[in-house]
């Protein structure tokens, strides 16, 4: 396969690979999911990622029906990143996308569910030693010796389950051992280097090498210093020097005397060929000693070599897999059920709210979710979703998608339960507030088409009528609640006109999401759990309320009590009266 023929690489992005780390090591760091390799061959993080993700998953990636689904999505794998144990994994992990296949998605599911359990049963002492391990091998840049280093860590803190067991089939004792002569030696441009320690012969061999290259450098001092001492002859003198670089270096007189010149012309002569014999003598005496203790290191890493090689080709995956495991214990992630249809929820959970969310549970479709008392009915292919404004409304849709893209990667999801059929295609459509032509036909585009296909289409769309008159909009609306029945689609339409649409198809219904009140703090209290087949009302005297409230300048209160007049003075009194009584009981 050509560079080019990969999705998003053009000839610009091509010849900076080639350039960079030629073509065949660019098309291996693509097939394995490398954006580390990209990136530090010069391509933008956010162009290798999308390279990747099309390179890696591209059949999934038609799942992401709108732009707006596809910020959910990018927004997920971020956040999952963040909670990855290395650059590598939190790499891997934003390329992860939709999988097709459901055996391929049940498999992740177990991978991952088995690491959140192994994860779970660490206390927070052994999880910081599994993450100082992963921050030191990513600290080395993945080298073999940290691949075992962080292998024998993980294999003190008695990791269990699958996705371990490749670490249960080595011996502890070899690894060490491996590791230990792993970390005495170090590739280098000029070849394999024998770390300082590693053998005492070596250290001193080296320091001798290194005391006679310097001595050799300052020849005219020693003849000079030598002559100084009283030398009066050149018997004298060679025996001189010979003291005077022993003392001076800490090398052995005798091996000194070896190299010294047999027939010197003069002192000069001595010193100078005495010298450089005597260096080239030392260089060649650390060259064998290093080839000898390389020979030994070598023969003790390649003993080990089964379960090194093993650790080495395993740390990485098992990086990725318990980072995936401790995002999963983060948010208390559940494995869904996978259904032929449908899609509900038990107590889900918006990942994206910072703040402490109410968990909800809602379905549409056919399943067999129960939240005690609360059951959204079953075999509904659309809901319309009424209610306040700020009532959570977007959020429900939104945790929905989370939901499903989640699934169709083969994550766990945040819910007590959950139920999700295959879908080929998710719509999501947030509120946009430009109200024109341009957006009326754009949005259009965007969101019917995907309802034409064969395939299953999830269709979570967000207050349609924001974009043209109230009127038209909902007569739109009833054409995309009847086209997704007809079409055997499943979808939650947010609307405030739920009063103005014609009766509905049989398998379509109306929900509702209730504001219920102020706080002392005259924030608005909600219940996010919609209420089923009932409409909720987006109740101004609340708002009305509040503002009456806040409002600190006469006129302003004047204008505010007007509006209350208009919406039901009575009701706002009311409103008021309860937040102060909210106050008082707490």
């Amino acid at each position: 396969m050509r560079l080019q023929e990969f999705w998003g690489v053009g000839p610009k992005t091509a010849e900076q690979l080639r350039g960079s780390i030629g073509e065949a090591e660019a098309i291996a760091a693509i097939e394995a999911g490398s954006v580390r390799t990209l990136t530090d061959a010069g391509i933008p993080r956010g162009r290798a990622v999308r390279i990747l993700r099309r390179a890696t998953g591209g059949e999934g990636m038609a799942v992401l029906g709108t732009a707006d689904t596809r910020h959910v999505y990018d927004d997920l794998l971020t956040l999952a990143s963040e909670h990855a144990l290395t650059a590598h994994a939190a790499d891997r992990i934003r390329v992860l996308t939709p999988r097709s296949e459901q055996t391929a998605r049940e498999q992740r599911l177990d991978r991952v569910l088995a690491a959140k359990t192994a994860w779970a049963a660490l206390s927070a002492k052994d999880r910081a030693t599994v993450i100082e391990a992963f921050d030191a091998y990513d600290a080395a840049g993945g080298s073999d010796r940290a691949a075992v280093e962080t292998a024998i860590a993980l294999v003190t803190v008695g990791l269990s389950g699958e996705t371990f067991e490749v670490l249960s089939s080595t011996d502890t004792e070899t690894l060490e051992t491996a590791a230990a002569a792993l970390g005495k030696l170090r590739e280098t441009d000029e070849g394999v280097r024998v770390e300082p320690g590693a053998d005492a012969e070596l250290d001193r061999l080296r320091e001798q090498y290194a005391a006679a290259e310097s001595i050799e450098n300052a020849a005219f001092d020693v003849i000079e210093t030598v002559r100084s001492e009283g030398a009066r002859d050149l018997e004298s003198f060679k025996n001189g020097v010979i003291r005077h670089v022993a003392a001076e270096t800490g090398i052995d007189r005798e091996r000194i005397r070896s190299a010294a010149a047999d027939d010197p012309a003069d002192a000069a002569d001595f010193v100078s060929t005495t010298l450089r014999s005597l260096t080239t003598e030392l260089d060649d005496a650390v060259a064998d000693r290093r080839e000898t203790v390389v020979g030994e290191l070598q023969s003790t890493i390649d003993d080990a070599a089964g379960d090194v090689d093993v650790v080495i080709d395993a740390v990485s995956d098992i990086a990725f897999e318990l980072s995936l495991g401790r995002f999963a214990v983060e948010y208390d992630l559940t494995r869904p059920t996978f259904v032929e249809d449908g899609l509900a929820v038990r107590q889900a959970r918006n990942l994206l709210l910072d703040e402490t969310v109410q968990p909800v549970t809602y379905g549409v479709g056919t399943h067999s979710i129960d939240d005690n008392s609360l059951t959204p009915p079953s075999g509904d292919r659309v809901a319309v979703l009424t209610g306040a404004n700020s009532g959570g409304k977007t959020t429900l849709l939104e945790t929905l998608c989370q939901v499903a893209l989640l699934a169709s990667m083969g994550l766990p999801v945040p819910a007590a339960a959950a139920e999700i059929g295959r879908f080929e295609t998710i719509v999501f459509h947030r509120r946009h507030a430009s109200f024109n032509a341009g957006v009326l036909e754009s949005t259009l585009k965007s969101i019917v088409p995907p309802l034409t296909t064969d395939g299953n289409t999830l269709m979570l769309v967000d207050e349609f009528e924001a974009i043209t008159e109230p009127g038209r909009a909902a007569d739109l609306l009833n054409g995309l609640v009847e086209l997704t029945v007809e079409k055997g689609a499943l979808g939650v339409y947010v609307t405030h006109l739920a009063e103005d649409l014609s009766p509905l198809p049989d398998t379509a219904r109306i929900d509702g999401i209730f504001a219920e009140g102020l706080t002392q703090d005259l924030e608005l209290r909600v219940d996010y759990q919609p209420r089923f087949g009932t409409i909720g009302k987006s109740t101004p005297e609340f708002i009305v309320s509040r503002l009456v409230a806040n409002a600190s300048d006469r006129g302003v209160r004047a204008g505010f009590e007007h509006l209350a007049g208009a919406v039901g003075e009575e009701a706002v009194q009311r409103t008021l009266s309860d937040a102060e009584w909210a106050g008082d009981d707490d």
